[in-house]
């Protein structure tokens, strides 16, 4: 008996130690797993927990505007409306209405011009948790009358309030460095991608606490914040400057037939970027408008002048020339032979003047852009002297500007240097950069040899409370760095000016004023290797006044008509046209009398032979060609004019047009002077005069077998001889 009953109890303690053992586990697994879910998935909780509880409403910040440098607006933001739908609220209404989403949806539909399936899929929104969901923005920026017809709907919980709109007033206008914003006001590129945040602001937000049924609680208040609006930002664009630059650009891309223009204007002292054109461009208001694929849509907003890189050609040669000046490894009078070519390494390389240049001192090679006498001072540098020059210029690295997308460049590195690659680097191929990393590097030059960093913020303000413009920050990340001794960039300027006075940059020249710079056309290098037949880009890099430059420019023509591409002949004049309207806006003194520089703006016209054509016809054929006309006689034809046709005028000279009989000197026309042209347009001006032609060659005239101006007859042959133009 005993021994039994001790049995059982032994048996008992068993039992419960196991049934405790089994809670104590139990109890520690229950622990476990509740310190996992207040620990770990506290936070995931609490947000489903808030969703089911809260309404919340974000309200957005007004976004900033940018202005140019005198306060004019490029972006702003406009005042729309905004349809947003309290769910807890209308959902009330539609119980004492006795309604359904389906009797909602249409009416919503109509007033706002929406899809009604869409607006039926938007009332039926429903949380990630399958709870309702307290509030739905049904859509953003719509007009004054599409917000007073849903107004009209009187249904309580459709609420309509106001919105901004993301607008450019000029349009177009610096259209790629502006760049634009998506539907919900955030930048997409430009400068509205690269201070997205100084210009959006912060939102505000309302947030109401609800019960299980998903209405209000009276007896809580709302917590509202209210948005911080977004702070202004001053651009150092000039937009007097930038329209000059836009309106050349336009001409030159129609007047050239061509795949792409660039203009760049900089202030030399400062780095400020006072214009910067890209055409073809788009219209930020509307940014997708007439664009069929993403390709097609990137490569329209796509900043030209900072993300595409090109072989710069001659241009290049500023910095050959800089290297060898700064590592007194040339002299003024030093002396260069060519003779159309150098061999290299078994490999013959043409200079761009085939028949040559003969002997020239360095200032010479320099004005006549000589291949042969730039691959000599690129031997006398050697590849490591020339690479150091290359890379404190700023080539091979970003320049830093305030501008998404830049592009690095290639620098071909110094251990993988051959002769022929010295030999072709030195005059601008085998390196490719950016148009903003050029016009830095030549800004070096205007600025005395010291480099600065382009920008385009200039500062960031906010409106105070009585209407005042308050600073916040201003630009202070110039990094000046002197790159080019002072005196050898002074004598360095005076031979660039040469090249616009007398040298292969004339087209840019204009009387009274001391402009320098340089030309350059390079051919483009083909996706598939080597250099793409019959496309070219031509530049042309300039600062004025020399002496003591106010602006720099740089102008890149990508693609032009291949029967005319020479830098020379295309991207030089259009930098005369915008120095030209620069000077009159800066009101920049010359040397030279009104008359004169007036004079130099006027293009050179060849006199039309209207010999025998009838009064009205030949008059209207002067004006065709901006000519001034003096009409003596009173015969129905014209027998003759003076000057005699063939004579190169300037545009507005007054011809005197004799109606009448002809006079005996009537087959007599002058030679014209075809120097520069494109076998083409000879042509057609010897034919217009009754005179016929040969040539041999390839590229523009350089010379002509009778000279401009000798009076010859109808049916005269003139010879003509092809080159290459200046490049």
């Amino acid at each position: 008996m005993v021994k039994r009953e001790y049995r059982d109890k032994v048996v008992i303690k068993k039992r419960m130690l196991s049934v405790f053992s089994i809670l104590f586990i139990l109890l520690l697994l229950l622990t476990i797993r509740l310190s996992y879910v207040m620990i770990n998935q506290s936070k995931s909780l609490s947000a489903k927990a808030e969703e089911q509880w809260t309404s919340e409403v974000k309200i957005d910040a007004r976004r900033g505007k940018i202005l140019d440098r005198s306060g004019n607006e490029l972006a702003v933001s406009a005042n729309v409306f905004r349809v947003d739908l309290d769910m807890n609220t209308l959902k009330q209404w539609m119980t004492e209405k006795n309604v359904n989403f389906e009797y909602i949806a249409p009416k919503l539909s109509s007033a706002l011009n929406m899809d009604e399936k869409k607006v039926l899929s938007l009332l039926n929104t429903r949380l990630p948790s399958g709870l309702p969901i307290g509030s739905i923005t049904l859509k953003r920026r719509i007009e004054k009358a599409d917000a007073d017809k849903v107004n009209e709907l009187n249904i309580k919980g459709v609420l309509v309030s106001e919105d901004t709109q993301r607008y450019y007033p000029e349009g177009s206008f610096l259209a790629q460095v502006l760049g634009n914003t998506n539907k919900d006001g955030v930048g997409l590129n430009g400068i509205e991608y690269q201070y997205n945040k100084v210009l959006s602001g912060k939102p505000g937000v309302r947030i109401a606490e609800t019960d299980s049924k998903s209405k209000t609680q009276s007896y809580t208040i709302s917590d509202y914040t209210k948005p911080v609006d977004g702070k202004n930002l001053v651009l150092t664009i000039d937009s007097t400057i930038q329209g000059f630059c836009e309106k050349a650009a336009e001409q030159a891309l129609f007047d050239n037939k061509a795949k792409a223009v660039t203009i760049i204007a900089m202030d030399p002292k400062n780095g400020e970027i006072l214009a910067m054109v890209n055409k073809p461009d788009f219209d930020p208001n509307n940014p997708r408008s007439g664009v069929s694929s993403s390709d097609e849509l990137q490569r329209l907003w796509r900043n030209r002048a900072v993300s595409d890189i090109f072989e710069p050609g001659s241009v290049f040669k500023v910095v050959t020339a800089t290297a060898a000046m700064q590592e007194n490894l040339v002299k003024e009078n030093d002396t260069f032979v060519c003779n159309g070519s150098l061999t290299v390494a078994n490999r013959s390389i043409h200079c761009w003047k085939t028949t040559g240049h003969g002997t020239q001192n360095f200032v010479d090679i320099l004005k006549n852009s000589c291949n042969v006498g730039f691959m000599d001072l690129g031997f006398r540098l050697g590849a490591e002297k020339l690479n150091k020059y290359i890379k404190l210029f700023g080539f091979g690295t970003k320049t830093g500007i305030d501008l998404p997308g830049e592009a690095v460049g290639i620098v071909r590195p110094t251990q993988k240097y051959t002769q022929v690659d010295l030999a072709t680097t030195s005059f601008g191929q085998g390196a490719a950069v950016s148009s903003v990393q050029y016009i830095a590097a030549f800004n070096a030059i205007a600025n005395g040899g010291v480099w600065v960093r382009p920008h385009l913020m200039k500062e960031v303000t906010h409106t105070g409370n009585n209407g005042e413009q308050i600073v916040d920050e201003t630009y202070n990340n110039i990094s000046e760095k002197r790159i080019i001794n002072a005196d050898i960039d002074k004598t360095l300027t005076g031979y660039l000016e040469k090249v616009v006075s007398e040298g292969g940059g004339h087209n840019a020249f204009i009387d009274g004023y001391h402009i320098a710079g340089k030309t350059g056309t390079a051919q483009k290098i083909s996706p598939t290797g080597g250099y793409a037949q019959g496309k070219y880009i031509s530049s042309f890099g300039g600062m004025a006044p020399a002496n003591d430059p106010k602006i720099t420019l740089f102008v890149s023509i990508d693609e032009p008509d291949p029967s005319n591409y020479y830098a020379g002949q295309i991207t030089a004049p259009v930098a005369k046209q915008v120095f030209n309207d620069i000077f009159n806006y800066l009101n920049i003194k010359v040397d030279a009398s009104a008359e004169d520089v007036s004079k130099s703006m006027l293009k050179d016209v060849v006199i039309p032979n209207i010999r025998g054509l009838k009064k009205d016809d030949a008059l209207k054929k002067l004006k065709e060609s901006n000519l001034s006309f003096d009409v003596q006689g009173t015969g129905d034809l014209v027998s003759d004019i003076t000057p005699i046709p063939g004579y190169t005028v300037k545009e507005g000279t007054k011809i005197v047009v004799y109606t009448g009989n002809p006079t005996n000197d009537v087959n007599l026309v002058a030679v014209p002077d075809l120097n520069g042209y494109t076998i083409e347009k000879a042509e057609e001006i010897l034919n217009s005069l009754g005179l016929k032609m040969q040539y041999a060659g390839d590229g523009l005239v350089s010379e002509q077998s009778i000279l401009p101006g000798q009076k010859v007859s109808k049916g005269t042959v003139i010879s003509l001889m092809l080159e290459d133009g200046e490049d």
